[in-house]
């Protein structure tokens, strides 16, 4: 059964995201448009090479020199144009690979050099994100499109962020994220947004446990209330080489506390020597709400289809480890419980009982 999976076949199963950045996921031929337009220098301008650039710059196993990446791609998303322009092609992209849910997440405090207002970076973005889902829908695909607000954590917008963020609801942004270098930046910095948007029944996810350890989840979980935690690789900290969980490990699970676990990423980042070194089967086989998803499909030269088909090949996975994932994403996303269950059940549990059967 696995050795039929075939990556085409992938590609068309539906898929839900969850941990996917906007500014990490441009087309190279788009960031040689927009650079040219913003007279932004690139490392190069041919769209081919400066897409092997930037893996190339992210294979660093650093997450701070990752980081530094993202440096020409935010460069070049400064106009409502460029917003909504990477936005609209950001949802066909997904759709494109099958991707029917998507929760994409943006820092609007990083587009701000050319005098937007934090509120007119969100509606540029949303507008695009609605124009590529339309377009998507034309050509025959499906793709329902989820705003997360980023406070980077290094800096002292979080508040102002989250109040975007709720001011946003109900024009698609669905949850607040804070990212950006974990070391000297615990997420109990941010505690008066958290509690904010806990006062306000807004779902937040944090990155925690990526770049750092144990404390940084604890924190993320235990004093700040996430909902979800984003990566969350280092749990496996807490679990002892018999499969025995320590506290945390098995509060998280308990919890159902779900992971947006990013392999090619993870890789990438140092947080994981290999994909075959990756924690992910471990959590899997003990139940852990493991999902699986992009982080930045530009700078890991990925998408939803590629991570699923290094796992087929990694661990074996066949169609049922295909939609146990899936499902676990879709069960953890940051929509309405009605929307939610009529994807799993109308969309996604159809198409992978084709294949089962």
């Amino acid at each position: 059964m696995v050795a039929t999976i075939r990556y085409e076949d992938i590609v068309k199963v539906p898929k839900a995201l969850l941990h996917d950045h906007l500014d990490g996921g441009l087309r190279p031929a788009t960031i040689v448009d927009l650079a040219a337009e913003a007279g932004h220098e690139l490392p190069t301008t041919d769209p081919e090479a400066l897409g092997r650039w930037f893996a190339d710059a992210a294979n660093s196993g650093s997450l701070e020199r990752y980081l530094e990446t993202f440096a020409h791609t935010v460069a070049v998303m400064q106009t409502p144009s460029a917003l909504r322009r990477v936005a609209r092609e950001c949802a066909l992209d997904l759709a494109a690979d099958g991707v029917v849910y998507a929760e994409v997440r943006f820092a609007p405090e990083q587009h701000l050099e050319q005098d937007l207002s934090l509120d007119e970076v969100v509606e540029a973005v949303l507008a695009g994100f609605a124009e590529g889902t339309a377009q998507a829908v034309e050509a025959g695909l499906t793709i329902r499109v989820g705003t997360l607000l980023t406070a980077m954590r290094h800096a002292a917008r979080s508040q102002e962020i989250a109040e975007l963020a709720v001011r946003h609801r109900d024009a698609g942004v669905v949850g607040f994220d804070i990212a950006g270098a974990e070391a000297g930046f615990p997420p109990t910095r941010h505690l008066d947004a958290f509690e904010y948007l806990q006062r306000e029944n807004f779902h937040f996810t944090i990155h925690a446990g990526e770049a750092f350890g144990l404390p940084s989840i604890w924190q993320a979980i235990q004093w700040c209330g996430a909902d979800r935690l984003g990566h969350g690789v280092r749990i496996v900290d807490d679990i002892a080489p018999d499969g025995s969980l320590g506290r945390l490990a098995a509060y998280v699970r308990d919890k159902r506390i779900p992971l947006e676990l990013c392999p090619s990423s993870n890789v990438q980042t140092g947080a994981v020597a290999s994909i075959a070194d990756h924690p992910i089967g471990l959590l899997r086989d003990l139940r852990f709400r493991a999902t699986v998803n992009t982080d930045n499909r530009l700078m890991s030269g990925t998408s939803m289809s590629r991570e699923m088909s290094l796992l087929v090949e990694t661990f074996g996975y066949g169609w049922k480890e295909l939609q146990w994932f899936t499902i676990n994403a879709m069960k953890s996303a940051f929509i309405p419980f009605d929307e939610r269950l009529r994807i799993i059940d109308e969309v996604i549990k159809p198409a992978y009982a084709e294949l089962l059967a």
